[in-house]
Formats: structure tokens, sequence, C-alpha cells
């Protein structure tokens, strides 16, 4: 046999299985509903026996939260340590930050998340609350700091630090789910990246200080 050619799927080493598992799994939730999405299906399309599956994760509870880490995980804690250790300046920072978070919306799954877990929430909350915990907290405590650093050191005006990060946030998600919802009944994409631009000149112009009095003592 030929050593050269691409091994199975299910011959691959262990340590690479639960990573294939929640990929698999996270493009079903997507595409088919956190309710409808069965572990059959998981294991099928990551190439293991449900057996196997069962080896990783112990429900499909376990498994999305899983799923949803290994999605977000990695950026969270790169823009957390960013933040933590960066010599940008709060508004080169909050720039980082939103061209990064849409880019990795616009080449990765993830795009689905948002309106997986709202679309989810009446029936399973826990999987909501999870989902808030785990990503939405963390991005708005990712993004209070920014807008803190930045009022403090008089590049921000003084604003109400909850409401900043509701308008940096809310309108992003908002356009990925109406792109989501009506996207494939319009002839023309929506361009994510050129509004995030737009969206992200507008918040400097308002953080912006324009007198002496914006600026916190």
């Amino acid at each position: 046999m030929n050593s050269d050619q691409p091994q199975p799927r299910w011959q691959r080493r262990k340590d690479a299985r639960p990573a294939e598992i929640t990929e698999a799994a996270l493009a079903l939730f997507i595409q088919k509903g956190y309710a409808a999405t069965k572990l059959d299906e998981v294991a099928k399309a990551a190439g293991v026996t449900k057996g196997t599956l069962y080896l990783y994760f112990a429900s499909k509870e376990d498994l999305f939260k899983a799923a949803v880490r290994d999605a977000w995980g990695p950026s969270l804690q790169l823009a957390e340590e960013m933040v933590a250790d960066t010599q940008q300046s709060a508004a080169q920072l909050l720039e980082t930050l939103i061209l990064r978070w849409v880019e990795k919306l616009e080449n990765s799954p993830v795009n689905g998340l948002s309106k997986l877990a709202i679309g989810e929430a009446g029936n399973f909350p826990e999987i909501a609350q999870f989902y808030l915990q785990e990503v939405v907290d963390r991005s708005r405590r990712i993004y209070s700091q920014v807008i803190e650093r930045g009022i403090q050191q008089g590049e921000f005006r003084a604003v109400d630090i909850g409401f900043t990060v509701s308008e940096i946030i809310s309108p992003i998600i908002m356009q990925t789910l109406w792109q989501q919802a009506f996207g494939p009944y319009r002839k023309n994409l929506f361009d994510l990246p050129a509004f995030a631009r737009f969206h992200l000149d507008m918040l400097l112009a308002a953080l912006r200080p324009t007198t002496a009095a914006d600026i916190k003592p």
C-alpha cells in the first residue's frame, strides 16, 4: 500500500478527533439547528462511530459547548491578550478588534452561531445562557476595557461604557442576522467588511472629544 496516500479520516491520530468532531458538529448545528441535529449525523460527518463520539462528549449539550469554545475560544483569548499587552492607542485597538472579528465572521462557520443561539433560546435556555457567558459577555468585557482605556487616556470622550459597547457590537450582529435571513433572496451580496469600516469611522468620530468638557477629569 502506498504510504503517501491520505489516510482515512477515522485512522487519524486520536488527539485530532475531538476537534474533527466539534468541527462537524458546528456545521450541522448551524445548518439544521440544535434540536434537529442528531449525534449519529455528527459522528458520520466526523468519520467516527457514535461510540467514539461518546468517548469525548457525554451529551449533545456538551458537544455544543465544546464546538462553541473551539470556534470562538482562540480568537477571544487572542483579543484579551492584545488588550492586556498592546501598545496601540485605544482607537487603533478598537479598529484591530472590529476588523478581525468581521474577518472571522466572513471566513468561518461562526457567522451562523448568533442566529442559532437566538433561534434556540426559547426551547433550550441552557445553551443560550452558555453562549451569553462564553461569547457575548466575554466579548463585551474586551470592548469595555478598550473604551475605558480610551476615556482614561483622554482619547475618547466620557461616555456610558455599557451603551457604547452595545453600539459597537449590535450593528454588526444585526447585519449578519439580516444577511443570513434575507441574503439568499437578494441579488447583491452585502459587503460586511465595508460596512464594518464605515461603522468604525462613525464610532471613532462619535467618541472623539470635541471640547475640554468631553474629557474625563
